[in-house]
């Protein structure tokens, strides 16, 4: 270990302070204008020295990750699942993969709570808890021939509680594409310019694949080139589209976009990942890391100042009109994705696997990804947090409580404790060219008004309804770079299950067995999103409030699994690093999910809920958003849904915690007994740098290794 000499201390130093000042003032300040810069200050800080330290040393201590030894992606390269791929490439494909709508719609809404309580939790969340579990299960999976992660369940906690993972995780996966799809649908529909730039990204992925694997192997650099002013004629070619003829051809109903989506999502699932998805995925990465990067800049630019309160009343009370509940547990369900998610699990232990060079890269890719994710999670809650409070309650609450008109939603918000006027309501959806922004739920047009009020002012105070517009259509792409990996890894996932019956189906790229899998796949939660776009209480609308909850259980039996782990291969002294997270991620969720099955509140309990609507169906009311009494019976039925799965789901997590504590308590008394599904070791060819600019040392090595034949993948 090398020692840091006085300029890595002096810069390490200034970092610490930077960090620490941002939190010094963020947790002092009070009945004082804060500027949201001190927000970014404290979140790089913090990221900074989380990467340089604690991820390097959970990478190198605990992990013990090795250059030597070869990945799936070199020993069983195919050429469809299992290919090797530039580190750039593959940190662009995993990042885009898991950063789909939680990072962007979960800090908007727990924005509600205030400031503090979000970011806190972001920021020591994503540190200590997300970035964590999706390096370690990458590590795992990358040892495990990119083994899912139910499958990791069953081979290593046991057919019981692995059982119970592989259903869990396979039906909330399908839940979590189901609303990421809708997402989607609401963000394009009847969005032309929306809609061409996201098609053009899939013509363009294509060209950029071929580039790579046939016209030009390994020069990243240069495609990317291309590829970047490629995507950024298509966002602007966008904007021409939607003003010319062409718009109608591009102004898609949301049922045509359904089976556009599930057409995509098939055939991204099928597709050798070289020639799709992860081109695409990389290309998107430039478009969201250049979006948030620019943000940032735009933050310490115009120093805009944080006008929601560090905590609210709603925090303590558990009242709020954007979601009901108190701070515990729901703040920590409703952020998700920006601190801890179970779905980025899935892809750590899908596509990811598959494609990585060397183990040392685990870190940049696993760890580095969700600290990227987690900044845009505290970018989405700073553009939540400096906008009129009054405007934030009247665009996220629902239009049964703030009304129709302008009117009635400024008399509502003045009963939530806050102002704002009619006409500037109406002011502010003219300034981005809406007909109106009330009750414009779901975090996304919250994000864009914020979004918009920092580069307008970056651009002299214009140009707002463009930067909205903006913002929208890349909310839309962000999340579907997350709707085609998470399709492929369900096909995995699938392919795993049924395996344990036919074997055929362990080969994962046999290709009878990928093209079924798939196409059960994106049938199913095809089939939700269809019902859910043509009715608004039905298909996946009914199972949206149980997203957040099946996320992170899911997060728990990654963290089980993880923790099993660390136990069963000999480093028993470092599993309080996920154990710790798994202690507290079980606390809160399955607190959750209690509540939300057996509160008396009908707004959080949904078995008190269905008792309410089923007494006013007996007595003959139609009560709201119900409009009409098949509506009353239809949220009876969601209601009766949604509380059997809750209990469901938290049932076969508390089955996957306890076995997993069945199994490390066995293995201490007798660690003879245990064994690991672990590939065999074999020396790796590839000579790869293990961040994204080699040191030195890897220079040298590559050098070296540049005088022999390139192993496959190999670039610099």
């Amino acid at each position: 270990m090398r020692t840091a000499n006085p300029k890595s201390i002096a810069l390490w130093s200034v970092v610490a302070l930077v960090g620490a000042a941002g939190w010094t003032v963020l947790a002092l300040s009070r009945d004082e204008e804060v500027s949201a810069a001190w927000m970014v200050a404290a979140a790089l800080g913090s990221y900074a020295i989380a990467y340089r330290f604690y991820s390097k040393f959970i990478a190198y201590k605990v992990l013990k990750v090795d250059k030597r030894r070869a990945t799936p992606a070199e020993r069983l390269d195919n050429g469809i699942d299992y290919h090797p791929t530039d580190r750039r490439v593959l940190l662009g494909h995993h990042f885009a993969a898991i950063a789909g709508a939680g990072p962007l719609v979960g800090p908007v809404l727990a924005a509600q709570m205030g400031y503090l309580p979000g970011t806190i939790w972001i920021i020591a969340g994503v540190i200590f808890a997300g970035a964590v579990q999706d390096m370690v299960v990458l590590f795992f999976s990358t040892r495990r021939d990119g083994r899912s992660l139910g499958q990791m369940a069953r081979d290593e906690i046991g057919p019981f509680g692995g059982a119970a993972a592989l259903f869990a995780a396979f039906a909330i996966m399908i839940i979590l594409l189901g609303v990421l799809a809708l997402v989607i649908v609401n963000a394009l529909a009847e969005s032309p310019w929306g809609t061409f730039s996201i098609a053009m990204t899939i013509p363009i992925a294509l060209f950029m694949g071929f580039y790579l694997r046939i016209l030009r192997p390994g020069r990243v650099s240069e495609v990317s080139l291309i590829g970047v002013s490629l995507l950024l004629f298509a966002l602007i070619a966008g904007r021409w589209v939607a003003e010319s003829s062409w718009a109608e051809a591009f102004t898609l109903a949301p049922s045509t976009l359904v089976i556009w989506l599930v057409a995509y999502g098939f055939i991204a699932s099928i597709l050798p990942v070289w020639m799709l998805l992860a081109p695409r995925d990389y290309l998107s990465t430039f478009m969201k890391i250049g979006t948030i990067v620019l943000l940032a800049l735009g933050v310490i630019i115009t120093l805009p100042t944080l006008k929601m309160d560090p905590v609210t009343d709603f925090a303590s009370r558990g009242d709020g009109p954007v979601f009901a509940g108190s701070l515990f547990p729901f703040v920590f369900i409703t952020i998700a994705c920006g601190a801890l998610s179970g779905f980025h699990a899935l892809i750590s232990s899908g596509t990811t696997p598959k494609m990585i060079q060397k183990e040392t890269q685990v870190r940049m890719i696993g760890y580095g990804s969700m600290l990227m994710e987690s900044a845009v999670a505290i970018m989405a809650l700073v553009a939540a947090s400096i906008i009129d409070p009054g405007l934030y309650f009247a665009m996220n609450a629902p239009a049964g409580v703030v009304g129709d008109t302008v009117q009635e939603a400024s008399k509502a918000v003045a009963g939530f404790g806050y102002t704002i006027s009619p006409e500037d309501l109406a002011q502010a959806a003219k300034n981005v060219e809406e007909s109106s922004l009330l009750s414009r739920t779901g975090g996304a047009p919250t994000l864009a008004i914020g979004v918009s009020e920092i580069f307008s002012k970056v651009t002299g105070g214009s140009l707002k309804a463009f930067w909205y517009h903006f913002a929208i259509m890349f909310e839309a792409l962000f999340i579907l770079t997350a709707l085609d990996a998470g399709t492929r890894v369900g096909r995995f996932m699938l392919q795993d299950m049924l395996g344990n019956v036919y074997k055929p189906f362990k080969n994962i790229s046999w290709k009878p067995g990928l093209v079924i899998t798939s196409a059960v796949v994106t049938g199913l939660w095809g089939y939700f999103l269809w019902v859910g776009v043509h009715e608004p209480l039905g298909g996946i609308n009914q199972l949206f409030p149980i997203f957040g909850i099946a996320n992170q259980l899911l997060a728990a039996v990654a963290l089980a699994v993880c923790t099993t782990l660390l136990v069963k291969s000999g480093r028993l002294k470092w599993a309080w690093i996920t154990g710790i997270p798994l202690a507290w991620d079980a606390t809160v969720t399955l607190t959750a999910s209690w509540q939300k099955v057996f509160s008396s509140d009908p707004r959080v309990g949904f078995f008190k809920q269905r008792s309410i609507y089923q007494d006013a169906i007996d007595d003959g009311k139609v009560l709201p958003p119900a409009k009409s009494m098949d509506d009353m019976h239809t949220v009876v039925t969601n209601s009766t849904v949604d509380g059997i799965l809750s209990a469901a789901l938290a049932l076969l997590i508390v089955i996957v915690i306890a076995d997993a504590i069945r199994i490390c308590v066995r293995h201490v008394r007798d660690p003879l007994s245990s064994k690991l599904s672990e590939a065999p070791f074999v020396e790796s060819k590839t000579v790869a740098p293990a961040g994204l600019f080699a040191t030195k040392e890897e220079k040298t090595e590559l050098a070296a290794a540049s005088t022999a034949p390139a192993a496959p993948g190999d670039s610099s």
